[in-house]
């Protein structure tokens, strides 16, 4: 993985960009149960999204590489890349380390979708009030589509989807099922 964003800027950049924000599994209905059937519902959800992505023309996906929804997100982009190449996939971290303290299970698969991923930003070495919210920012303000995996609650989840409102982004919510 690169830890350049290798990115056409501007419009033309936006234009093919689609970005995700989600929640971490304490905010998801099944919590950190992936066997619950809302856990894989969200997931068809994201592939179809990310397909629908594909097929409206966009075709580099942002990544926040969070617990939870970040990376169901990123996995469905993965596999969408296995069918069509010209998919690229960046991580979009907020701070270097950000999945220390993580369960094992999480930090393997952070570990696993960095090596899938074809670029790297970092926006901080170390962790600093608010990065969070700034990486959501940086996504949205190169993106012109935002997928969100959105129950309501207030957090990081609500702040990224009424900012990418005001910047305009076409945003495709996902309802989150309690099944």
């Amino acid at each position: 993985m690169d830890n350049t964003f290798d990115f056409l800027i501007g419009e033309e950049g936006r234009a093919v960009t689609c970005c995700f924000t989600g929640h971490r599994p304490a905010k998801l209905p099944w919590g950190y149960d992936e066997s619950a059937p809302g856990c894989a519902a969200l997931r068809l959800m994201l592939a179809d999204a990310v397909a629908d992505a594909y097929r409206d023309g966009f075709r580099r996906f942002l990544c926040g590489m969070a617990m939870g929804g970040d990376i169901y997100f990123g996995e469905a982009v993965v596999a969408l890349r296995d069918e069509r190449p010209d998919v690229t996939l960046t991580a979009v971290i907020p701070f270097d380390g950000q999945e220390r303290g993580w369960p094992a299970s999480w930090q393997k698969r952070y570990f696993d979708l960095s090596v899938e991923c074809d670029s790297r930003v970092c926006l901080h070495s170390a962790y600093t009030a608010g990065c969070m919210m700034e990486r959501n920012r940086w996504m949205v303000d190169r993106s012109r589509r935002l997928i969100a995996a959105y129950s309501g609650a207030p957090g990081g989840t609500k702040n990224t989807v009424l900012y990418a409102g005001g910047q305009g982004l076409d945003i495709v919510r996902l309802p989150l099922l309690y099944m």
